[in-house]
């Protein structure tokens, strides 16, 4: 079975909104997009807003999946939080921005999920 890079993404995002919520995330959204790009998962975690940046990688011929995040899309994320955070009342005011690394194998498998708190800062 071989997957294409969106569905790889899908489902990547599908486990790691999984993995999440296992771990007491109130997941707000998912696929915010705004003018500055898109973020994957918006939730909220004790007294935090966390905005979360879903990797997945199906081989790691070019490195981890949290490997894969330029310094421009570093940028993007941190300009789409901030548009939501301004474009939406009554949440949390600590916010940080988390990235979920997950590595699949050819079929769909989980080989590796890792939540790496507060991994993108201003």
């Amino acid at each position: 079975m071989s997957m294409n890079r969106k569905d790889i993404g899908k489902l990547g995002e599908k486990l790691a909104q999984k993995f999440l919520k296992k771990r007491g995330y109130h997941i707000y959204e998912t696929n915010f997009y705004c003018q500055t790009g898109e973020i994957d998962i918006v939730a909220r975690r004790r007294d935090y807003l966390v905005f979360i940046e879903v990797r997945t990688k199906s081989n790691l011929d070019f490195g981890t999946p949290e490997e894969s995040i330029t310094a421009n899309k570093k940028k993007r994320l941190i300009s789409s939080s901030l548009h939501y955070i301004n474009t939406h009342h009554g949440l949390p005011t600590s916010w940080r921005i988390d990235v979920v690394a997950v590595e699949i194998d050819d079929k769909g498998k989980t080989k590796r999920i890792e939540l790496i708190e507060n991994a993108i800062t201003l």
